[in-house]
């Protein structure tokens, strides 16, 4: 296999088709991110931030930076490109510094999202994503004022298969890897988060190409608010009882230049499919 060229050809696209609206049956329709939030500079700045919430590393190997965000308003799209670089400051993560190899992408949503009693959110999308070996791009969930609650909605850790995951504790997640098929298409995802009729828990029903994968529950999730999250990682995932390798962080192998995730998010409400207004 030939290895990568130094500087990595990948993205990541969100295309706004819709938006994002929240849902409680007794309430009427809020629009939370418009569907023309990629359709220009403005509209980006007005409903979506650079990097993590909380900065630009975390527990892969690489940073992310506003240079590797691209916007093309005539296509609605966002791009997410990662380089290689050498001579950066280790990230620090659990107490375990990780040598940073790439500057990647990585935007999240300015809106939070807090399931309600009696409510809940739709996030559907079409994703085009590589499962090259040592690349970890992801659309999640995750908690604004603690961890958990975690919700990976598309997750692929270069397996060749896609993730659905909810994370309760470090070591008390329900985890469904599904083989991920022809990636240089797009496929559709969506993920039903609700009230699972108790009020303190959430249920999560995961599905690829209108199929049901999987459900799960989110033990205490209702009434916390998460990030919502597009984000484009590297190499070593740090666990509680040390670092794992998510294949080869250098990305050695493989063609020599890859095309990472494509996402056109569809969000709506009780999955109105394609063309619906937005998430409600």
């Amino acid at each position: 296999m030939k290895p990568l060229t130094t500087h990595l050809a990948a993205s990541l696209l969100l295309v706004a088709a819709h938006g994002f609206l929240p849902y409680h049956p007794a309430l009427a329709k809020h629009i939370m991110i418009p569907a023309t939030s990629f359709t220009s500079q403005s509209a980006f700045a007005t409903d979506w931030n650079h990097n993590y919430p909380w900065g630009t590393d975390h527990n892969g190997a690489a940073r992310m930076t506003p240079s590797q965000v691209r916007l093309d308003p005539s296509s609605g799209t966002l791009t997410l490109t990662a380089r290689r670089v050498s001579g950066e400051k280790p990230a620090s993560h659990g107490g375990k510094q990780i040598p940073i190899r790439y500057l990647s992408g990585a935007v999240h949503a300015k809106e939070h999202f807090n399931v309600s009693r009696g409510g809940g959110y739709d996030f559907s999308a079409e994703f085009k994503a590589t499962t090259t070996r040592g690349t970890w791009p992801a659309f999640w969930l995750t908690g604004v004022k603690g961890w958990p609650p975690e919700i990976d909605m598309a997750e692929w850790k270069g397996s060749g298969k896609i993730s659905f995951n909810t994370f309760n504790t470090s070591s008390q997640v329900r985890a469904r890897d599904v083989e991920y098929p022809n990636p240089g298409e797009f496929h559709a995802i969506r993920c039903e988060v609700r009230d699972a009729g108790n009020g303190r828990d959430v249920s999560v029903r995961f599905f690829m190409d209108g199929r049901l994968v999987e459900t799960q529950y989110g033990r205490g999730f209702v009434g916390q608010a998460m990030y919502l999250s597009g984000t484009w990682k590297f190499g070593v995932i740090i666990h509680d009882g040390g670092q794992a390798l998510l294949g080869d962080s250098s990305l050695g192998g493989s063609s020599p230049n890859l095309r990472l995730p494509c996402l056109r998010p569809e969000f709506c409400f009780l999955g109105s499919g394609h063309g619906s207004p937005g998430l409600l």
